[in-house]
């Protein structure tokens, strides 16, 4: 598989002096779901805020693709979709139809082609039931599925979660997980940042750890969660013996 996202030594300084991200290098493979955790503060959100094309960065330089779009910030934001935690900023309509919607409008597709679109990712996220509902009348397993429907109609190249279970119950976590194994199934290619991986890990291909703004360790996910331990990322445990590989997700 060829590398769809490569990163190589991205950095980035606030206020002049600050360090948020320092030397960060990677390589994201085409139809790969990756998981990349850390502790809360350890910079995982401001990666991804930066690789879409929201924060501009001093040095270092990104490719999609193959093609070098270290200075296309809006190629980027047009390309790498960015579901945040707090869903609800990003759900405008008035019926999730009209949410999924809102993002076609105004981008030269037809009529036609826009529900067409909007009927196969909803058929595919299991929202389809949804379609005619007011979004704040749903769970919010619910408004994190029309969320990530909202950005797939756009057909990213790159999808990003941002601690996609956040503030979830155990039915909303689910939810979210199916609407994953969709997006894997789909052929897409997804970036999970979330410190809660014992929800998740089982279904990634790839894991990163963040810690003060650095990718410390990355590889395959049951490789790396073995030093999980070293980075304060506690693995849940059954009689004093940590969960295995395979225990790490919420659909079992």
């Amino acid at each position: 598989m060829s590398s769809l996202l490569s990163v190589r030594n991205l950095s980035l300084s606030l206020a002049g002096s600050i360090d948020v991200l320092s030397d960060i290098s990677f390589d994201i493979k085409k139809n790969s779901t990756v998981l990349l955790s850390g502790k809360n503060g350890s910079g995982k959100s401001m990666l991804l805020r930066t690789l879409k094309g929201l924060i501009p960065f001093q040095k270092g330089s990104i490719s999609l693709d193959g093609k070098n779009v270290t200075r296309n910030s809006s190629y980027r934001n047009t390309h790498i979709a960015l579901v945040f935690q707090d869903t609800e900023t990003q759900i405008v309509g008035q019926s999730v139809r009209k949410d999924l919607l809102f993002g076609l409008q105004n981008t030269g597709i037809s009529k036609s082609e826009s529900h067409e679109r909007i009927e196969q990712v909803a058929s595919l996220l299991d929202i389809t039931h949804l379609l005619e509902r007011r979004p704040m009348q749903l769970s919010g397993g619910e408004k994190r599925r029309v969320a990530i429907g909202g950005v797939l109609v756009m057909n990213p190249q790159l999808i990003f979660l941002d601690e996609p279970f956040a503030n979830l119950d155990y039915p909303g976590i689910r939810q979210v997980l199916l609407s994953i194994l969709a997006l894997q199934k789909n052929g897409t290619t997804v970036i999970i940042a979330t410190h809660e991986v014992e929800k998740v890990a089982f279904h990634c291909d790839t894991m990163m750890i963040m810690e003060k703004g650095r990718i410390e360790t990355a590889g395959p996910a049951r490789t790396v969660l073995e030093n999980a331990a070293d980075y304060d990322i506690k693995i849940p445990s059954h009689r004093g013996e940590p969960l295995d590989f395979e225990e790490l997700t919420y659909l079992s």
